[in-house]
């Protein structure tokens, strides 16, 4: 009886050694694919980010000649300043919003004002310039009693379909307008200066 005892005993001692083996086998599989799990959500992480961050602007037109033409892509708010076939500048921009959107198209700058103000889109201000209600449609807005219209600013307008124009104003990372293509400072002054009237603004989605 006692061999039989002794046998069971080493055996079950080494169940016990294989179990835990394979324990720790296991473990240290789970702890390497967990490791990769979070490596791989890091970089996608980081990819997003990336991703997120907003193309920087440029302009350089040093040298360069050829006829201008404004390419604008609604899906990425840009706007590419081309001259001949070379791409010489690059800007965020910010077209219509849901309700106003910036019809895809082929135009050309028919007009411009470096200094416009808008006869349509502004606020209603009272008499001391006061905001009573902002961002209206004066022709879709009830005035409210005792204010005035007070235009919204757009400066370096350059008008490519009827009342649609690329001018200077507020560029938040989407699509704002009531329509029109939106530029920031600086870079709208560098397209109104480069773009004659006649120069092609292609609008595509």
């Amino acid at each position: 009886m006692g061999p039989i005892t002794l046998r069971i005993f080493m055996s079950g001692q080494h169940l016990f050694r294989t179990a835990l083996a394979l324990g720790l086998a296991a473990l240290c599989t789970s702890c390497a694919e967990l490791e990769k799990a979070k490596q791989t959500a890091t970089d996608a992480a980081r990819t997003a980010a990336a991703a997120l961050q907003p193309k920087p602007e440029y302009w350089n037109d040093e040298g360069v000649s050829g006829a201008p033409k404004i390419v604008v892509s609604l899906s990425d708010q840009r706007a590419y300043f081309y001259k001949g076939k070379t791409l010489v500048g690059e800007s965020v921009v910010s077209t219509g919003k849901k309700g106003f959107s910036t019809p895809p198209g082929h135009y050309r700058v028919g007009w411009k004002h470096k200094d416009h103000v808008s006869t349509r889109f502004g606020d209603y201000v009272d008499s001391l310039g006061n905001v009573v209600k902002s961002n209206v449609d004066s022709r879709k807005d009830r005035r409210p009693p005792g204010t005035r219209f007070d235009g919204a600013r757009m400066p370096y307008a350059m008008f490519f379909k009827g009342g649609y124009a690329m001018h200077e104003g507020y560029v938040p990372p989407h699509a704002a307008s009531h329509g029109c293509i939106r530029l920031p400072h600086g870079m709208a002054e560098r397209f109104f200066e480069a773009s004659p009237p006649g120069t092609p603004v292609i609008v595509k989605k």
